[in-house]
């Protein structure tokens, strides 16, 4: 068991799903940790999570929230009290002892505010994007190290940093729908937290499939935070290069659905980051 562990806040926002979040508070569940509280965000209009969450042996809190990524964590955030945070999908799985080793990892180094771990298909195959090396991240090199369901924060830092920018994530109603949490940890790190990729560290959810809609979303988002921190212009460069030389490569293969992804994901860097100019969004 875990005895003397940290306690856990798992900030969950969920919409539409039922048998999925009903699989992850299975998982959550099986871990073996103590301690540990499942704040149910619910978006959904109906009752439809009632037998869902009154089957599930957790200590769960239950709170309603406007559509919206940003906006329901938010909600969540108000929330929280235990010593570790983290913000999983409705629809991803912990590994067992998951907890029990982010807990074990951050009770033996009192000088990490976190961890960040890879994310893995059922049959344990991760995206290629990934890194494979471990790292203290930065803030200019958490692109292929940080995905919000994989990362846990000490409460100090989330009290930090306060809020996810709403104008980020799904359900935001603007063109950046995603990458809200490379934006959370860009602010935690520069405000000092010290938080490391441990790529053996795994939690389970289905690759997505890439493709152009996609490219650009996240290719948009991409472009709002490098503007919205004022990346140096060669980090800037060098993030509107690689889509241009993985379209090269691929129109090389005569990958034209690769090709298109890739341009669609500079198409939407650049337009990210000229919106992001326009748009005031600091939190």
């Amino acid at each position: 068991m875990s005895q003397g562990l940290p306690s856990f806040d798992l900030v969950v926002a969920t919409v539409d799903r039922t048998e999925e979040l009903a699989r992850f508070l299975e998982s959550v569940a099986a871990q073996g940790a103590e301690h540990v509280r499942v704040i149910i965000v619910d978006q959904n209009a109906d009752a439809r999570l009632d037998s869902v969450l009154e089957a599930a042996p957790l200590r769960i809190e239950r709170i309603a929230a406007p559509r919206g990524l940003s906006r329901a964590r938010n909600a969540g955030l108000d929330l929280v009290e235990a010593d570790i945070v983290a913000f999983p999908d409705d629809d991803c799985v912990y590994p067992p002892g998951l907890l029990v080793r982010v807990g074990k990892t951050l009770a033996g180094d009192a000088t990490l505010d976190g961890v960040s771990g890879r994310s893995v298909n059922a049959d344990g195959e991760s995206a290629a994007s990934w890194k494979s090396e471990g790292a203290l991240l930065t803030d200019d090199n958490l692109w292929n190290r940080v995905i919000s369901f994989s990362v846990f924060l000490r409460r100090d830092v989330v009290d930090e940093v306060g809020h996810f920018d709403e104008e980020l994530g799904l359900g935001s109603g603007t063109p950046w729908a995603s990458g809200e949490e490379i934006d959370y940890l860009v602010r935690a790190i520069r405000s000092g937290a010290r938080i490391a990729y441990d790529p053996s560290l795994l939690v389970e959810h289905e690759i997505r499939s890439d493709n152009s809609r996609l490219g650009a979303r996240d290719g948009a988002s991409i472009g709002y935070v490098l503007r919205k921190h004022h990346y140096p212009v060669n980090v800037v460069l060098r993030m509107l290069v690689r889509p241009v030389g993985g379209a090269l490569v691929s129109s090389l293969r005569l990958d034209a659905a690769r090709r298109g992804y890739h341009l669609a994901t500079l198409r939407g860097r650049v337009r990210g980051y000229r919106g992001a100019k326009r748009s005031n969004s600091s939190v």
